[in-house]
């Protein structure tokens, strides 16, 4: 499922990581518009400099002397704006994990396998390849545990660390709703290795019963993708382990709340 075209509204408010390059996109997209508010110059002119933060002026004048609105995002930067505009952007932007890295990683590990291992993998990995989220991680959260093979082969797993950013790592199953086995979805294979990932909306329950930050802020983005009645039914009929702890319960309803502006369903 691919993401919505860049808006830069929309990428600064539902995005707590922000790629420089999604933000250029989003700066061209939106300087484009022939009638901008004053907030939408302010955000424009405090997302050039967020993106000059991040690149250095070297690289911001090379993607500016190629853009086909130079002259209007020039003027907007010259602009003096007498209100607070959008602190945060410059610590928010991070090159984001790209879907083709992910791939040349399993593709690399899968090449250098001797026999067949199958992986089950989760968190935000299961939601990059899909393009239900567009983040930086360098986990790749594996179901229970790392094969053996692979996690004693330490000149392999150094290797692919240091040319990908990506390092295997591990999250018990029982942080999921039941069944997750049977709705997880398959990649075409990698050499000997086969990878499995796990439905968004079994990940997206995993996270409704976390109350790490981290978490909100992934669902914030996931759910709207969502569709409310099937998360619900997965919930209902698959977490029901979940909803008898009372402290996970309170997390789930608090969580809920705030992503729904409702209470959760009974």
């Amino acid at each position: 499922m691919a993401l919505q075209t860049l808006d830069l509204w929309s990428l600064v408010l539902e995005r707590s990581q922000i790629d420089p390059y999604d933000l250029a996109e989003a700066i061209l997209n939106q300087a484009a518009d022939d009638t901008l508010d004053y907030r939408t110059r302010m955000l424009i002119h405090d997302s050039v400099d967020a993106l000059g933060n991040y690149w250095g002026p070297a690289k911001l004048n090379s993607w500016l002397s190629a853009c086909p609105v130079r002259e209007k995002i020039d003027a907007i930067c010259k602009e003096d704006f007498d209100k607070v505009g959008f602190p945060s952007l410059k610590r928010r932007v991070m090159d984001k994990t790209k879907p083709e890295n992910i791939r040349r990683f399993f593709e690399h590990l899968g090449k250098n396998l001797h026999g067949p291992v199958r992986l089950y993998v989760a968190g935000s990995i299961a939601l990059i390849l899909p393009g239900y989220l567009s983040r930086s991680t360098e986990d790749i959260d594996v179901i229970d545990e790392v094969p053996e093979v692979i996690r004693n082969n330490h000149a392999l797993v150094e290797s692919l660390q240091n040319s990908y950013n990506l390092h295997l790592a591990h999250v018990q199953s029982h942080y999921f709703p039941s069944g997750w086995q049977d709705r997880a979805h398959s990649l075409a294979p990698f050499g000997k290795l086969e990878v499995f990932l796990l439905d968004v909306y079994d990940v997206v329950l995993s996270k409704l019963f976390s109350s790490r930050l981290k978490d909100m802020e992934d669902m914030r983005v996931l759910v709207p993708q969502l569709e409310k009645e099937t998360l619900f039914d997965r919930l209902k009929n698959h977490a029901q382990g979940f909803l008898e702890a009372p402290q996970l319960l309170q997390i789930a309803q608090d969580n809920w709340k705030i992503l729904y502006g409702e209470e959760l369903p009974q």
